[in-house]
């Protein structure tokens, strides 16, 4: 039996490559929605919907457990979903609490890049509300990075002078982190990189989630019988589809592994 993981394109295989590097012993699979991508500007039934008909399939191919490896879908349906569905279905969120709890000794401000749905949601808010006592959080909407993702964009003369606008309101020297709060965004830490300053670090909430689906596997006896093979799947249904999301595969294998793991 595998385990899946499920994202509107190719942003959870940032969550995915985390899960394989600590699983070994595990076998997965990827599903895009790709025929729906991006979420994070749909109107939330429109979403939902979506959720519902990938998990469905994810179903009938007989998983063990699922991961939402989707900041805007988890906020969305992760309980619906858990209601429906017999197996364990983890969420993910951003790293917002450890992001505080790392900045506030410093008085250093927390800036979260997340799509917009995932910010206008009252589960972000919620966990917003819950943490930030000192309200030191500001956000950030970035659906334009999914779809320069999602068009496999990485060039820098590309990708740079649109990072270097969107902050620039921003006075990045009063921060001390910054979350990564769409599993699209590790793919452009390098490029933050280059435009933060070296104080600031990039957070991103993959680490924590593959953490909560190691103790789900364990309580639930359900770890192992694997030798970390992947199998691709997208609603798309067509082998170009399949083939792109090997490629983002590689390209997260080409990467450095990132300079912080939190969760």
């Amino acid at each position: 039996m595998r385990i899946a993981f499920l994202d509107s394109g190719i942003g959870g295989i940032t969550v995915l490559r985390e899960a394989m590097n600590r699983l070994p012993e595990e076998n997965f699979i990827y599903y895009a929605d790709t025929a729906h991508v991006p979420y994070g500007t749909k109107p939330r039934e429109v979403v939902r919907q979506s959720l519902f008909q990938a998990v469905r399939e994810l179903h009938a191919e007989n998983i063990k457990a699922l991961v939402i490896a989707c900041n805007t879908a988890t906020s969305i349906a992760v309980g619906a979903l858990r209601s429906e569905f017999p197996f364990p279905i983890i969420g993910m969120e951003p790293a917002v609490k450890p992001a505080v709890e790392r900045n506030l000794p410093q008085r250093k401000r927390v800036l979260v890049l997340a799509t917009p749905l995932t910010l206008k949601e009252s589960k972000f808010h919620d966990l917003v509300a819950k943490v930030d006592g000192e309200t030191i959080v500001d956000t950030l909407p970035l659906p334009e990075l999914v779809a320069y993702c999602e068009r496999m964009e990485f060039r820098d003369r590309i990708i740079q002078p649109f990072l270097r606008e969107k902050l620039r309101p921003y006075p990045l020297e009063q921060y001390g982190s910054i979350v990564l709060g769409c599993t699209h965004f590790p793919y452009y830490r390098e490029h933050l990189r280059r435009i933060v300053p070296a104080h600031v670090e990039l957070i991103d909430g993959g680490p924590g989630t593959v953490n909560r689906l190691q103790y789900i596997l364990d309580t639930h006896g359900i770890r192992g019988g694997g030798c970390g093979h992947v199998r691709f799947m997208s609603s798309k249904r067509v082998p170009e589809e399949t083939e792109r999301l090997r490629q983002a595969m590689q390209l997260l294998q080409s990467l450095e592994p990132p300079e912080l793991t939190t969760g």
